[in-house]
């Protein structure tokens, strides 16, 4: 893509909205821009592949700081590759940590539902069975490790450059249906 975009046609080509892109301008990770005339910004070509390194960057668990502070690296002739490597490194171990818990509560809640089963299947209709009083002493429910909760209706505003991709468009969708009713 070799000419300019506008705002509208950046946010279309990459899948982020406006405001996101307004966002990444501010934190200085959009280099480049500039003011027609009349005011209003162009994004130079190549914005839409540094939009996209954005978004997946932010999957793999960088912060925007972060990266506005590998890519300042970058641009003043430094090498960010080392610290890239760590940081992605130690969001990889995490992972890992993480998904060694959910694991384990998983193969617990497993066995809880099995035994809430037995509970439910001896317990007179009418009767409680008390299933929530079975959750003590399940090893894997007192590591803090948790499970993911039901969604939840949100009423605060999350900024859209934080949000994953899916959610952002459902976000955006949802705004402009309001708008328009």
């Amino acid at each position: 893509m070799d000419e300019w975009l506008g705002p509208h046609d950046l946010a279309r080509a990459s899948g982020v909205s406006t405001d996101t892109l307004r966002h990444y301008e501010r934190l200085g990770l959009l280099r480049g821009t500039t003011r027609t005339a009349s005011g209003y910004r162009r994004f130079p070509p190549g914005t839409v592949a540094r939009v996209q390194v954005i978004q997946r960057a932010l999957a793999v668990g960088f912060s925007l700081k972060e990266l506005a502070g590998a890519f300042g690296q970058r641009e003043r002739g430094g090498v960010p590759c080392q610290r890239v490597r760590r940081l992605v490194g130690e969001r990889l171990a995490a992972l890992e940590d993480r998904l060694r818990d959910l694991t384990g509560l998983r193969d617990e809640m497993r066995g809880l539902v099995q035994e809430w089963d037995v509970r439910l299947a001896a317990t007179p209709k009418g009767q409680r069975a008390q299933l929530l009083d079975m959750l003590v002493g399940f090893p894997a429910l007192d590591s803090g490790a948790r499970a993911p909760s039901a969604p939840r209706a949100s009423t605060s505003r999350q900024n859209p450059a934080t949000m994953n991709p899916k959610k952002r468009k459902a976000a955006d969708t949802t705004a402009s249906l309001r708008s328009n009713s």
